[in-house]
């Protein structure tokens, strides 16, 4: 993965970022849209519609950078598929 110093990491726009508030999980290679998804259960202090709303963004930066999904939902995250 690359590794984003403090000054590229505070370039980013709010909109490169999984949850944009909290400037959490950046989204600007392909490298970080696959760390987003693996970490996305670890990020605390955000709502279901948060979470939502980063999915989508996720979701958008994937197609982006041609990272192939396995969920179609945050919520399948982790579960085995059967």
């Amino acid at each position: 993965m690359t590794k984003l110093n403090e000054k590229e990491r505070d370039g980013l726009a709010e909109a490169q970022f999984a949850f944009e508030k909290q400037r959490k999980e950046p989204l600007d290679t392909a490298s970080h849209v696959r760390n987003a998804v693996a970490r996305f259960n670890q990020v605390e202090g955000v709502t279901d519609e948060e979470r939502d709303a980063a999915w989508k963004r996720i979701q958008g930066a994937a197609r982006k950078f041609n990272v192939d999904l396995h969920e179609t939902s945050w919520r399948e995250i982790g579960r085995k598929k059967t």
